[in-house]
C-alpha cells in the first residue's frame, strides 16, 4: 500500500499502537505528524526513531482536549506539507474503577481525551479534507465499546460513542470523497497492558480463542488498509481485531 504524497496525523503516537500506526504509514511513503502529551524529549525520541527508518516525520506536544492547540497544530501541518489526507484518532486514556467508586474527575478525563479529543481533531482536519475532496478518518475504539467491561464504564462509554460518531460522520462526508471508519482492538500487547498483574493477563488471555495477545503492528496494518486507495468503498464501518474475543 503506497501513501506517497499523502500526509497523515496520528494522535497519541509516542508509543504503542499509535507509534506502530505512524511507522506503518510512514514506511508506505506518507509524511507523518505525531502528537502526544509526553515531554518534548519523548516526542523527539519517537520522531528520531521514525526518521532513522527514512520516514519524514514531525512531532507535536499537544493535548487533544485543547481545541486551540489542535487548530494550531493542524495549521502548522498544512503549512509544512500543504495538505492533510489521513487522520488517525488514537489518543486515549484509562481511569479504571467500579462505577460506584469512580471519581467525577476520572469520568470526565476519559471522555475528554477519548471522545472530545476525537471531536477536536476531526473538526480541525475535516475542513482541509473537504477542500481537497479526499480524506481518510480512522477512529480507534475498543472491544469494550461493544461488549462493556466492569470497572471501565467511563472508557467503554467513550469508545462506544466513537462508533456512533463514525457512522454519522461517514454519512455526512461520503459525497466529498472522505471515508470514516473505526477499529475496535481487543487485547493488544503494549506497554500499558504489560503493567497488568500476571494473573489478570492470564485471565484475559484465556478468553481469547487465539490464545495470544495482539501485536500493535497488526492493528497498524489494518489502519493502513483503511487509509489506502483499496478501501475507498468502505465507510461507516467498525472493524474488529481481537483474536476472536468478540465476534460480531
Amino acid at each position: 500500500m503506497s501513501f506517497s504524497g499523502k500526509v497523515a496525523l496520528v494522535t497519541g503516537a509516542r508509543r504503542g499502537i499509535g507509534f506502530a500506526i505512524a511507522r506503518t504509514l510512514g514506511m508506505g511513503g506518507a509524511k507523518v505528524a505525531i502528537n502526544d502529551v509526553a515531554s518534548p524529549e519523548e516526542i523527539e525520541e519517537a520522531v528520531s526513531a521514525l526518521k532513522r527508518e527514512g520516514i519524514e516525520a514531525w512531532g507535536y506536544v499537544v493535548d487533544v482536549t485543547v481545541r486551540e492547540k489542535i487548530r494550531e497544530m493542524v495549521e502548522d501541518i498544512v503549512a509544512r506539507w500543504s495538505r492533510i489526507d489521513i487522520l488517525v484518532n488514537n489518543a486515549g486514556i484509562t481511569r479504571d474503577a467500579l462505577f460506584v467508586r469512580m471519581k467525577d474527575e476520572d469520568w470526565k478525563a476519559v471522555l475528554d481525551v477519548c471522545l472530545q479529543g476525537t471531536y477536536n481533531c476531526t473538526k480541525e482536519v475535516l475542513r482541509y479534507m473537504m477542500k481537497q475532496r479526499y480524506g481518510r478518518i480512522i477512529n480507534i475504539s475498543s472491544v469494550v465499546g461493544v461488549t462493556g467491561n466492569a470497572g471501565q464504564t467511563n472508557y467503554a462509554t467513550a469508545k462506544a460513542a466513537l462508533l456512533g460518531f463514525t457512522k454519522s460522520l461517514a454519512r455526512e462526508v461520503a459525497p466529498l470523497g472522505i471515508t470514516v471508519n473505526a477499529i475496535a482492538p481487543g487485547f493488544i500487547d503494549t506497554e500499558m497492558t504489560r503493567k497488568l498483574p500476571p494473573d489478570v493477563r492470564e485471565m484475559w488471555l484465556q478468553q481469547v480463542p487465539m490464545r495470544r495477545w495482539g501485536d500493535p503492528e497488526e492493528v497498524a496494518q489494518l489502519v493502513a488498509f483503511l487509509a489506502s486507495q483499496a478501501a475507498g468503498y468502505i465507510t461507516g464501518q467498525t472493524i474488529h481485531i481481537n483474536g476472536g474475543l468478540f465476534m460480531a
